[in-house]
């Protein structure tokens, strides 16, 4: 009896030990070009994986690592895009299609010409000819996908995805902390959000959107939606843009035209049931009217939009 005592309390102490207890982490850091907070509840630290997840992306979709899937796409070295490139070609062709043209992905050399690529702010802006030149190699309806191939329309059209990167990156750490079993969660990158569950308070989770008048570095809040289960993104150009003489030049490249997006919207939020999604409506949107928003938010259900304007606010499903 003694003997099968021991055992039993050896056996218990052992359970005990390896009982972790469950807790609300915090994890920040830099990675692509920015920041990023990320919140969960789970038993053990995440954080190692979470940096992980992210340099996964990175290696396959930015342009700025020479050895990116996406950037041997660009050079011509292969046409085999891995699984990541699929995805956002995915949400890349359906947000082309609902807004007729105003999302494309293939806009890397306008992004390069007028200084928001990887060429730089000091990069003289460009002429007509310039652009009309780089122009006959964009547009993502004259690609296509043949069976595990990426055909270009142009030999020498690249891809920029980090209108759709971002927010895809997003849900892929989302997906990583649903995989270890982590129900409760805030992923913020760059200030594209995912949430699930709660917070640690026992609510949904209550997300900022920032007012077009909070400059390069502020912060200052338009309003805050509490979310669960949902996924949030925002563009603007009132914090990425470049001067041009007298005028303000925005980052958002319309490519129907070639040029910075001439536009009354001064900033766009979407919220969608994936962040890859959102954050590709979210450009989108900046390029056109509100009432052509309202038609292509309608395509997507479950989705709902803001349209910030210097004298109005459009709330599309929301």
């Amino acid at each position: 009896m003694l003997r099968i005592t021991a055992i039993l309390s050896a056996v218990a102490l052992l359970a005990g030990a390896c009982t972790r207890p469950v807790a609300y982490r915090s994890t920040t850091g830099a990675a692509w070009g920015t920041t990023y907070h990320i919140t969960y509840k789970a038993d053990r630290d995440l954080g190692d994986s979470i940096v992980a997840e992210m340099r996964l992306v990175e290696l396959s979709l930015s342009m700025f690592e020479p050895e990116s899937c996406v950037s041997r796409i660009n050079s011509g070295a292969t046409d085999s895009p891995d699984s990541r490139v699929m995805d956002v070609m995915e949400i890349s062709v359906k947000v082309n299609k609902a807004s007729k043209g105003m999302f494309d992905p293939t806009v890397a050399p306008l992004t390069d010409l007028w200084g928001f690529g990887r060429r730089g702010r000091e990069t003289p802006l460009p002429d007509a000819d310039a652009v009309d030149s780089v122009l006959a190699r964009v547009g993502l309806d004259k690609c296509s996908i043949e069976g595990n191939r990426l055909i270009k329309g142009h030999q020498d059209m690249e891809f920029d995805f980090s209108a759709v990167a971002k927010g895809y990156g997003v849900d892929c750490v989302a997906a990583m902390l649903r995989r270890n079993g982590v129900h409760d969660y805030m992923v913020e990158i760059g200030g594209e959000v995912a949430v699930a569950g709660k917070n640690a308070r026992g609510t949904g989770w209550r997300i900022q959107i920032d007012a077009p008048t909070s400059g390069a570095d502020g912060h200052e809040a338009f309003t805050v939606l509490e979310l669960s289960d949902r996924a949030i993104a925002s563009s603007g150009n009132y914090r990425n843009f470049r001067e041009g003489g007298d005028t303000r030049i925005g980052h958002t490249i319309d490519p129907k035209i070639g040029r910075p997006a001439e536009t009354r919207s001064l900033a766009t939020t979407v919220v969608a049931p994936n962040c890859g999604l959102a954050d590709a409506l979210a450009t989108a949107l900046m390029i056109c009217d509100p009432d052509s928003a309202s038609t292509i938010i309608a395509q997507f259900p479950s989705t709902g939009a803001i349209i910030m304007t210097a004298d109005s606010i459009y709330r599309i499903n929301m």
